[in-house]
């Protein structure tokens, strides 16, 4: 596989064949594909992609490919979209987060939904994709930006959010006996005045448990003359309290750089949604929309993303 050069202190290897999906490769017509969230099931990487219709609204699409990379085989019609069932999602479906959830043996695939009130976060579990149970919004409004982890912590489903309170908008994290009621809300990441996350932080990819602690990929966003710029951060977070942040990184780790992500709907945007880790090639695969346009993937080592988190500083 070829891979195009590592730029400064990046930490990941963008595929030179980026991007891995277009609106052109779609079965039926669609604006734009980005933000996908990912999985792994029967030896398939599956993406479960943004796609963008000629209205402005969004729904999602699985794709599926035995390596994660080509040869892509994409649903013939959306896989999750507006009913009238749930009126929060009249406006669209956007940016999944997925899980395995390990005690009921389902994935959890939690995403935004838009009203005309603004994006709530719903949740919609399933065994294979194919039959998808939608348990509808779990928040108010302004909320996006979501995942659970893939495990209880204390009896008590754990859920990282981004809601707009008092106008910021930080990271948070909340708590849960059943996925219905939730309570607890504490910020889990700041917003940092002056570096490139001070005007918003949300989550990027779902949780990802390492032996060291829980790998937040997660974006900010810096408003600048030219507009806003995406960028990606990472922090650690404690395995058995992952309210407890560990490390955060005070750079970007990875930011648009590429033809593809400057032009498009929004340029200057990389916006992670979706990671798996390969074990044998000991390999983080990143997922990401590109300039909120195509969906494009990167490579990162996970020894070079441990030593990495080791040299930033404790919250």
């Amino acid at each position: 596989m070829i891979f195009s050069e590592v730029g400064g202190a990046s930490l990941f290897r963008r595929y030179m064949g980026n991007p891995i999906l277009t609106a052109a490769q779609w079965p039926y017509p669609v604006h734009s594909v980005f933000n996908p969230g990912v999985a792994t099931m029967n030896g398939e990487t599956l993406l479960l992609v943004r796609a963008e219709d000629y209205r402005g609204f969004s729904h999602l699409t699985l794709a599926r490919s035995k390596d994660g990379i080509t040869n892509w085989d994409i649903e013939e019609a959306p896989t999750l979209e507006y009913y009238e069932g749930h009126p929060e999602e009249r406006w669209g479906l956007e940016d999944p987060r997925i899980v395995w959830l390990e005690d009921c043996k389902k994935y959890a695939i939690a995403y935004v939904a838009y009203s005309s009130v603004g994006p709530k976060v719903s949740l919609a579990l399933t065994k294979d994709f194919e039959t998808i149970e939608k348990f509808g919004a779990l928040l108010p409004p302004e909320d996006k930006d979501a995942s659970l982890f893939p495990r209880k912590f204390g009896g008590r489903y754990v859920l990282i959010h981004r809601p707009i309170v008092s106008g910021e908008a930080h990271i948070w994290i909340a708590f849960s006996p059943d996925l219905v009621h939730w309570g607890d809300h504490r910020v889990l990441l700041h917003r940092r005045g002056g570096l490139w996350d001070n005007n918003r932080v949300g989550l990027g990819t779902q949780p990802i448990e390492t032996s060291e602690g829980w790998l937040i990929i997660y974006h900010g966003v810096r408003e600048t003359a030219a507009g806003s710029l995406y960028r990606v951060g990472l922090a650690l977070l404690d395995l058995e309290e992952p309210w407890k942040v560990i490390r955060r990184s005070q750079e970007w780790v990875f930011g648009p750089k590429e033809p593809y992500e400057f032009v498009g709907d929004v340029s200057g945007v990389v916006f992670s949604t979706g990671a798996i880790i390969n074990e044998k090639k000991n390999e983080l695969r990143l997922y990401y929309g590109a300039a909120d346009s195509t969906v494009c993937v990167a490579f990162a080592n996970m020894d070079e993303i441990r030593d990495y988190l080791k040299s930033c500083p404790s919250e």
